[in-house]
């Protein structure tokens, strides 16, 4: 199996709701996100995908997110702003472009990360 992996960042910032804890408050994060795409097979030049194709898909998205208040977002209002719901909010996102998306990978900081991945 191949796999491929493109970076992203934004920053926003969020609280959590129902937490009982200093996240409950609001605060910001500088996110980095990781996207792995996976096949078996590769394209006839040897290439998985073009990093740059899913690069500028991933900040089309990311842009939704960038120097927000996500719980402010259409899609936060009633969903808790996890870093765990934010990695699906991004691999909904893109896994229409992307059928061989494999997983999003949202860090809120350089210790602690959430995954998605089907």
């Amino acid at each position: 199996m191949f796999s491929i992996k493109v970076e992203g960042y934004f920053s926003s910032a969020h609280n959590l709701r129902a937490y009982y804890g200093k996240c409950e408050e609001l605060h910001g994060h500088n996110w980095k996100v990781e996207v792995v795409i996976a096949s078996k097979t590769l394209d006839k030049i040897g290439m998985l995908m073009d990093f740059k194709i899913i690069k500028a898909e991933l900040n089309r998205v990311l842009d939704k997110l960038d120097h927000k208040y996500l719980n402010e977002t259409p899609y936060f209002k009633k969903i808790n702003p996890t870093s765990e719901n934010i990695a699906k909010f991004i691999y909904d996102a893109l896994i229409p472009k992307f059928k061989k998306l494999k997983s999003v990978t949202v860090w809120e900081n350089h210790t602690c990360c959430a995954t998605y991945e089907r």
